[in-house]
């Protein structure tokens, strides 16, 4: 595919067998809520954390709830990128970025909108 990089969440294989297979490309990691899935990620070498989720999503269940306070106690620990995911649209993306989260994962908004077309949609998020 030639693809820059992977997601992992979970429950998928190890960063290091996925370096094995990608070689030196992107690896990022799915870590919930937890500074301890955090912690594992960066010691073995993702490139990138994400975290959520932030707010009620239509487009998956919530298992996890992630806080803002989350987002600056990761930022403590790392440089590395951050991914804020969940529920995320037009009225509160603002707030994930002004506390630390370098990249929003936005689905729902932006796909199922009944209001917006998908163009129009990421256009109020710019």
């Amino acid at each position: 595919m030639n693809a820059d990089g992977c997601h992992l969440g979970q429950n998928d294989m190890s960063i290091l067998e996925a370096r094995k297979i990608i070689g030196n490309k992107i690896i990022g990691i799915t870590c919930h809520n937890s500074i301890k899935l955090a912690n594992n990620a960066l010691k073995n070498k993702a490139d990138y954390l994400a975290f959520g989720a932030f707010n009620s999503s239509k487009t998956k269940k919530v298992k996890y709830k992630a806080s803002i306070n989350l987002l600056k106690r990761v930022r403590k620990i790392t440089k590395n990128p951050i991914v804020a995911i969940g529920g995320i649209n037009s009225n509160n993306y603002k707030k994930l970025l002004l506390n630390k989260a370098n990249f929003l994962a936005i689905s729902g908004y932006i796909w199922n909108n009944k209001k917006l077309k998908p163009i129009e949609a990421i256009k109020k998020i710019k």
